[in-house]
Formats: C-alpha cells, structure tokens, sequence
C-alpha cells in the first residue's frame, strides 16, 4: 500500500497532474474551496469531452491504475513517491472533515424541505375539491342573478323613466320658484340672486317661446333690472371700499349691463377714493408759497411714516383697484392706463414736496429707508404703469442728489465756521506769561476737522448704495451718482470750492467787498492748500473710489494732478499775497519814517532810528511765523564777513574817497553817469517775482518789498549831509541784520546800495560818515 502511494504521489509529481498543487497545501499552498469534492465526483462531462485523454490523469475520466503506476515507477524517485503519500493522506481527511461541515450545515434544510413537500400533496388534494365546489356555486349563482333580471326589466325600465319624470318636475318646480327666490334674495343676498339666477337663465331663454316659460322669464328680468337699479345706485355712493366696488361692479357685468358704462363709473368712484387719499397725504404738507417770503413750518411727521402712509394708502388703494379692473373688464387698459398714471404722476409730485421739506441733513438713514420703502411697494405699481418706473427712478435719484448737494454745503459751512475758528484764536488776546495755540496746532486741527467731516459725510451718503437697499441696484446708483455725484459734485467740487475759497482771501478787500484777512491766516491757508496738494487730495479721491467704485464705460473724471494743480496754484497766490501783505506793512513804517523826517534840518546821527529797530524785529517775528509752517530752504554761500560788510553810500565796487569829489553840486551828471554804469554790470532784482515754498524765500520777497518801498521813498526827498549820514547808519544797521534772513545776501547789499547811491543823488552836501563811526553807532545802537 506504502508502495502504490508511493508511486501514485511520485507519477503525480512528474506527469504534472493538477494533484500537484493540492499536494502542496500541506506545504501552505492555496487550495480552491471543494477542490477534493469534485476530484472525488470527477469532472463533469462537459469538461471530460473537452479534455484530451489523459490515462496518468489520476483526476481525469481516462484515468489507467495501471499505466499510472508504471509511470510513477519509473520516472519517480522513493523520495518524492513517499511524500506523495504524505499529501494524500492529508487530502483525504480534508474531504472527509469537508464532507461532514456540508452535511451539518444543510441538515436542517433537507429536513424542512422534505416536510414542505409533504405537507403540499396533502394540501393540493383538498384544495382541488374545494375549488370544484367553488365553481358550482359561481355557476348556480349565474344562472339565478339571470333570472331576477329577466323578471325585473320591466320594472327597472319603468322606474328609470319615473325618476326622469321627476327630475324634471324638480327642475320645473325650481323654474317656478326662480321669481320668489329672487325676490327674496334681491335684498339681502344679492350674490345669491344672481348665482340662481345665472342658473335659470339660458333654460328660461331656450324655452322662452312657451307663454308659461315666458312669464317666468319675464318676471325674474324685471326683479334683476330692479337690483342692476339698486347696484347703481349703491356703486355711486362714497363710502364703498374697493372690494365693496368691485363686488358692485362685477354683479351689474353678471346682469349684462354695458361694460364700457361700467368701466367709466369704476375709474370714477375709483378715482374718487383715490383724489381723497392724495388729499390726505397733501393735507400734511404746508401751502406753497410762489413768493418764498413766509417761512414755511417744518412737516408733522418724519418721511419715513409720510412714505408709509402713502404707499400703504395711495399705492396699495391703487394696486388692488388697478388689479379689480383688469380682473374685471380684461385687457381693456385704455383707459386704466391714462388714469393710473395721471394719479401716480400727482403722487410723485406730492412725495417730492414732502422731500423739499427735508432742508436738514437729519437722519441720512431715514431717508434711505423711506425712499428704498417707497421703491419696494412701487414695484406692483409698476407691473401695471411700466412708463412709471423712469419716472420713480428719476424721483430717487434726485432726492439723493439733494442730499449729497446739502451735504456739500454742509462741508462748505463747517470749513468756513472752522476758518472762523481759527481766525477767532488769531485774533484773541493773550495774557501775559500764557502762549495760545500756535500755527503747527491750528493747522492740524482744521486739517483733522475738515477731513474727519469729509469722510463722515462720504460715510452718511455710502447709505444710498448699500447692499440691502433696493434702489441701488438701479444703473443710476451704480454709475452716474458714484462719479457724478459723489466724487464730482462732493468731493471734486469741495476741494475746489476749498482752494477758491482760500484763494479768495488773497485777494483785494475791496474787490471782496470784506476786511482784509489776518497775514498768519493767509500763511495757514497756504500750507493747508500745499499739504492738500501733497498727499490730502490723493487720498482723498483714493477713498471715494473705493467706497463708490466708478465704472469703467461712466462719464469722464476729474483726475488728481489737475486738482493738485488747482490747490498748488490756491497755495502760491496766498504765499505771494501773505509776501505782499507783510512786505507792505513793513514798507508802510519805512515810508511814513522817510516822509515825516526833516532830512534837511536833521541834526548829525547818534543812533540808529527807531524804525529800523521795529523793522528788523517785524522781519524777526515773521521769520518765527513763517518757519513754523515751511522749511528753511537753501541759502547760497555766505561770506565770510556778512555781518561786517561796510555800507557806503557809494557802491561797494568803488571806493569812497576816490569819489568823493564828484558829489559836489558842480557835478551831478558824473555820479548820475557813474551809477547807471553800475547798474548795467549788476544783476537785476525781481521785486514781485513768486515766491518758494520755504522760508527763506519768504523772507527774501519781504524784505525785497521793504528796501525797494525804502529805496523809491528816498528818490523822492531831499537831503542834507546829516540826513544822507544818518540814512548811511539806518543802512548799515539793516544790513547788519537782515542779510541773515535772505536766500542771498546780494540781493539786500545791492537794495541798500542802491538805497545809498540815491540818498547820495538827492544830497545837497553828500560828505559821508566815516565807515568805523558808523560801526560804533550801530554797535551801540
């Protein structure tokens, strides 16, 4: 036995049956699930045909014990017959613990399957006899039921025409009582009168021709010509609602009266009701006074409750009796249109007086709501009157151009109420020992102020496009009223409406028709016009277009540089003018020195004149004025010896003593040759010409205006020794003190050059002082 399973196991292995494989499952091979069953069963018959003979095939249907044994034997060593062996032996329990695992678990099935088919061949025999029975019964069951209808056809067709018979006498004895019901109904139940007599109608008329039918008829007309009388006369009442006129006007169509009457007679009262609504709303709102000259009482109610009223009121009585009449008489809008559209234009009218009235900014969002409220309940409106929409919509868009115009003027008032402000603390008195507030201070408060109120009020007019309100979906708020409006007719219009209004303070009192404005006024609005052309105007324009984004096929805009251009323009004419204005007041105290002074008469000088102390300390005190605003500015290189220069009555490129003959009265033509020489070589000074942004410039122009006022004011005066000597110290001393404060120090030792050629000009005895006299004076003066 050891052998043949030897030998089965080694002619296995080498034939390369498919045992091989299942041999190696004690190895830990795979197996397929019931491999060992079906080599036990063999393989079907389908896969035995297809499979060549094979009779080593110990799973085959060919298989040959005995050619298979010769096999193993000879190809096979004892090792490998020998764990075949082995691997059948595992095999064999395999099946047979697979073969009890099948059994345990469809035992119960073969059991209930077997009672199942038992219990049905007893149940199918009983079942057949009861449905023969069945079928008997259904039988006899036929065959009486045709009988009792063969019996009772007669009766059911008498029956069938007696119950005709007596629908008919019900529907005659309706006919019959139509009359005394309406009668009945007229008064009380109208619409019942009419739903019986709708019914009885077309059957009265069909039958008409029979004097009984006709009486009927005829009598039931005269009581619905007696209601129609009464729904007339009810539908010209004043106190009928419009559902009480609707109802009115749609029983007198139910009795066939004339739709083109009724219509006119439904607009009429209709319009009617809604004359007395708009003569509510009318009512709240003052008389118009053509003249302007009464002042007109501010409204009883706010504009949102006046909005509410109306359209709850007016717009929704107009809706429904809009929505009753179409209902009512069809397309026919010929006339409802004209009508409807007369009331909503008198309407809109009445609602753009009670917008009047809001002269006050108020409450921004008050406004917004009602008009975005007036817009909503418009919308039922509009489905009927569609012209109206443009009509709506221009009302809107005017109420928000009003706001955003006020707005304006409001900014316009604040800025001039802030300048008064300023002007105010310029102007107040000082303790002593207490400073106010100075320049840098007032400049960053109204520069806050004014840009704080300007973003306020974008702020306030950002309501009208809010995601939230209805309107703003209109092309008008997405487009023109974020250019035109806002950034144009707000924030385009202030800044320039600012820049010409401090503009206008350079100009002349009498030009302006009021007092002269204050020198650290001007120099204040100057640098707010710079600084607004700086960096104020770009970010400000920088923030309405993100607020109120611009299209990008909208109008055109004022771009930035231009109104930088504008502002920069506003700041230098008050620069000048501030130069001008300071300039003239020193070179009022040096005109009024020169020409109330005895310049013949004058006694030797032994100080320096007062004035040029009050002049150089005015030029000192504008220096402190002016550098608190600007920056210094470049100076071209001073001398070495600014503050020694010596002044002389001659010109600084010749000397005095070579000269000093030609000043006698013999000779005047050869100083007058010598001077216009001069003049030719020097560089020409530019009195008016604009000034910088910078201190130094500043300076520079005033004290220009002040030596040439010094200078023409000489030309004109006729002087003694002692008076050309002491104009040589008031010279000097100025030259000692105002070179500091010019941009070039040429300019003012040419203007005091020039200032001492002339004094020489005009002398009667031109002998100059001493050059270190001078010096003593003035160092001691």
């Amino acid at each position: 036995m050891a052998a043949v399973a030897a030998g089965d196991g080694a002619g296995s292995g080498a034939g390369g049956s498919p045992e091989a494989p299942a041999g190696g499952t004690g190895g830990g091979g795979w197996r397929r699930p019931h491999g060992p069953l079906q080599r036990y069963y063999g393989p079907s018959a389908a896969e035995a045909a297809e499979a060549a003979p094979d009779p080593t095939d110990i799973n085959g249907p060919h298989f040959d014990p005995e050619v298979f044994m010769t096999k193993v034997r000879s190809e096979c060593p004892l090792g490998q017959l020998l764990a075949r062996e082995a691997a059948l032996g595992r095999e064999i329990r395999a099946l047979d613990s697979d073969m009890q695992t099948l059994l345990y678990e469809n035992y119960n099935k073969f059991i209930s399957a077997t009672d199942t088919i038992r219990k049905m061949k007893v149940d199918f025999r009983h079942m057949e006899a009861e449905m023969d029975d069945l079928a008997a019964n259904m039988a006899a069951i036929s065959a009486s039921s045709a009988r009792v209808s063969a019996a009772l056809q007669d009766r059911h067709r008498r029956g069938a025409q007696l119950a005709g018979v007596q629908a008919l006498l019900r529907k005659l004895q309706a006919l019959v009582e139509v009359p005394g019901r309406l009668r009945r109904w007229a008064g009380t139940e109208p619409v019942r009168a009419l739903r019986c007599y709708g019914r009885a109608r077309a059957v009265l008329r069909h039958y008409r021709h029979l004097p009984s039918f006709r009486a009927i008829e005829d009598e039931s007309h005269a009581i619905m010509a007696e209601l129609a009388q009464h729904l007339r006369t009810r539908l010209r009442e004043e106190t009928l609602d419009p559902k009480e006129l609707t109802e009115c006007v749609e029983m007198l169509l139910q009795l066939e009266e004339p739709p083109e009457e009724l219509s006119e007679e439904f607009l009429s009262q209709a319009g009617a009701r809604l004359e007395a609504e708009l003569a509510t709303l009318e009512a709240e709102l003052p008389a118009s006074d053509p003249s302007g000259a009464a002042t007109t009482p501010p409204p009883a109610s706010d504009i949102l409750d006046f909005v509410d009223r109306g359209s709850s009121a007016f717009v929704g009585t107009l809706c429904q009796l809009a929505g009753s009449y179409r209902t009512l008489f069809g397309g026919d809008t010929g006339r409802l249109e004209p009508f409807a559209a007369a009331l909503a234009t008198r309407y809109f009218g009445l609602l753009e007086r009670r917008l009047a009235l809001e002269r006050g900014l108020g409450d921004t969002s008050l406004l917004v709501r009602a008009l975005d409220r007036f817009h909503r309940r418009l919308r039922a409106l509009l489905e009927l009157l569609p012209e109206g929409a443009t009509a709506a919509a221009a009302l809107v868009s005017r109420a928000a151009r009003e706001r955003v115009d006020r707005y304006l003027r409001a900014l316009q008032t604040f800025f001039l109420g802030c300048l008064g402000d300023v002007r105010q603390a310029l102007a107040a008195p000082r303790p002593p020992g207490k400073e106010g507030p100075g320049l840098p201070d007032l400049l960053a408060t109204l520069a806050a102020s004014v840009l704080g109120q300007l973003k306020a009020v974008l702020a306030y007019v950002q309501l009208f496009t809010a995601r939230d309100v209805a309107f703003a979906s209109l092309p008008y708020f997405k487009g023109e009223f974020c250019v035109t409006a806002v950034r144009e007719g707000l924030v385009v219009a202030f800044v320039r409406w600012l820049c010409r209004t401090a503009r206008g303070f350079a100009d002349s009192p009498a030009e302006r028709g009021a007092p002269a404005a204050p020198p650290a006024l001007l120099l204040l609005l100057a640098r707010l016009c710079l600084d607004y052309e700086n960096s104020t105007i770009s970010y400000i324009l920088t923030l309405t277009d993100e607020q109120f984004p611009p299209q990008d096929s909208g109008p055109a805009v004022t771009p930035g540089p231009v109104l930088c251009a504008e502002a920069r323009a506003a700041a230098q004419r008050l620069l000048d003018h501030y130069v001008q204005v300071q300039g003239a007041a020193v070179a009022q105290m040096l005109r009024k020195s020169v020409e109330t002074r005895d310049w013949l008469g004058t006694v030797e000088p032994r100080n320096v004149r007062a004035v040029m102390k009050r002049v150089v300390e005015d030029i000192t005190a504008i220096d402190v004025q002016v550098g608190q605003l600007f920056e210094e500015g470049v100076r071209r290189a001073q001398s070495s010896d600014s503050s020694r220069r010596a002044f002389s009555v001659y010109s600084s490129s010749r000397a005095p003593g070579r000269y000093a003959p030609s000043y006698t009265p013999s000779a005047p033509m050869d100083t007058h040759l010598l001077s216009n020489i001069q003049k030719l070589f020097s560089e020409r000074i530019d009195i008016f010409s604009p000034v910088e942004f910078n201190k130094v410039s500043v300076l520079t122009g005033i004290i220009k205006i002040s030596l040439k006022t010094l200078l023409e004011c000489v030309r004109l005066r006729t002087l003694g020794r002692f008076g050309l000597q002491q104009v040589q110290v008031d010279g000097h001393y100025l030259q000692l003190y105002l070179w500091r404060f010019a941009s070039d120090e040429r300019v003012v030792q040419g203007l005091l050059d020039e200032v001492a050629a002339s004094a020489a000009h005009r002398c009667l005895d031109p002998v100059p002082m001493e050059h270190s006299v001078v010096e003593l004076i003035c160092e001691r003066g």
